[in-house]
């Protein structure tokens, strides 16, 4: 029994169906905070205690600019006692990919849905492609699944440099520190790293020079090895981030030996890359969480983690919905859903039919009254009950407004798993 929240269980046969006796078994309560003021009076004795007080401080980041879309961050911290007094993020900006998708050419998804970002656009587009091929019960041939799979390892070796060196790095770069958190840059001068062998840094300090923008040698590396990684991307997909030969039923690419041979000298340096880069990323939390264990409370959460898979086995993927806890647990990366720590499934029946997407502090119209009237999928193919809140009943309707920090206040929305 993986569900705990979500009115779910399972016969003999591993199908699932509604728990009996629940007369609204899909109903939510939206949870407001409890305030006993008005937000403008929130907002007003927050500015007291700012002018008041040196060391609360009002901090607005609005873009933030080292991510792949719009973000806004909003924070009142209390330097004095290492706390946030209020925090709220937000996404400002509407881009409304699935209202360009309606109505399109099937064969027009991978193209535009690559466009949803920067970094990642590979995955979306072969994401696109496994939608339409499972609507048209079309599968792609193996060599079509193995060049998808290269294009996606290429991929991979492109977002963790970018991530870990260009977007994340220069916040643990040394002059950020120096300039934040002056405290730590003697105890990073004379921390030793456990990794030396494998990255070459005697200490902390010379890793934190290293991933100074522009000039560090880690940050260097990153736009070396970031374009090695497209380069791979590009010898089967034409270019990137927004590829031209992923479609549905397989690929466009002209696969020669000289590409295959292209392709293996670079993944060669990658992967030797990758695993200094690990040692490099192993020894930055230490160094944190010895430094001041504040730090491990950071980002602290229920251990929670749902992942879908990837990288398809080429003899095992159908594209049918039918097989796809067969192909899904024959992927060369498993799916699975690990909720408080524990591993509750593998199956990627499971993960679908316990997703569910809520608008409720969101920019959007609400597309359900949660009793089920005019959803377009009362279940999956299989029988499977689905949620009225389940993304193949959404519909996608922006509805701007006045930011409320209680009510709606981002573009983003809420996706779910049993309700976790």
């Amino acid at each position: 029994m993986c569900f705990k929240t979500l009115p779910l269980e399972f016969d003999a046969a591993g199908n699932a169906q509604l728990r009996g006796g629940i007369p609204d078994p899909y109903s939510v309560s939206t949870a407001r905070p409890e305030v006993h003021m008005t937000e403008a009076q929130r907002t007003a004795q927050i500015e007291k205690l700012v002018e008041r007080n040196g060391h609360i401080k009002d901090l607005n980041m609005d873009p933030v600019t080292r991510i792949a879309g719009s973000m806004a961050l909003h924070m009142t911290a209390d330097l004095q006692e290492g706390k946030y007094i209020q925090a709220h993020s937000q996404a400002p900006l509407f881009r409304g990919y699935e209202v360009i998708l309606m109505g399109r050419d099937p064969r027009d998804a991978t193209y535009i849905a690559s466009r949803a970002c920067g970094v990642c656009g590979g995955v979306h587009a072969h994401a696109a492609a496994y939608a339409v091929e499972m609507a048209l019960d079309l599968a792609p041939p193996p060599m079509g699944t193995v060049v998808r799979n290269l294009g996606e390892t290429a991929e991979m070796g492109y977002d963790n440099p970018l991530h870990l060196y260009l977007l994340a790095g220069p916040d643990y770069s040394e002059p950020v520190i120096k300039a934040t958190n002056p405290e730590l840059w003697p105890k990073a001068e004379q921390w030793r790293c456990p990794g030396e062998k494998h990255h070459g840094f005697r200490t902390m300090a010379e890793i934190m020079t290293a991933l100074t923008p522009l000039t560090g040698q880690l940050y260097r590396e990153g736009i070396q090895f970031t374009r090695l990684a497209r380069e791979m991307f590009v010898l089967f997909h034409g270019k990137y981030p927004h590829p031209q030969t992923i479609i549905p039923g397989g690929v466009t690419s002209t696969v020669t030996l000289q590409s295959l041979n292209e392709y293996h000298a670079r993944l060669g340096e990658i992967f030797d890359y990758a695993q200094r880069m690990m040692a490099i990323w192993n020894d930055i939390p230490e160094f944190f969480y010895e430094a001041d264990e504040r730090y491990k409370e950071v980002g602290a959460l229920p251990m929670n983690f749902v992942d879908t898979g990837f990288w398809d086995h080429q003899d095992a993927y159908d594209a049918t919905y039918k097989n796809c806890n067969e192909w899904g647990e024959r992927r060369w990366s498993t799916p699975g859903a690990i909720i408080n720590g524990e591993l509750v499934t593998t199956r990627l029946t499971d993960l679908n039919i316990g997703l569910e997407e809520f608008v409720e502090h969101s920019y959007y119209e609400e597309w359900t009254d949660g009793n089920g009237n005019g959803m377009r999928y009362q279940t999956d193919p299989l029988g499977n009950p689905l949620s009225p809140y389940h993304p193949w009943n959404k519909n996608t309707i922006a509805k701007p407004q006045e930011k409320s920090w209680k009510d709606k206040y981002s573009y983003s929305t809420s996706p779910r798993w049993d309700r976790e």
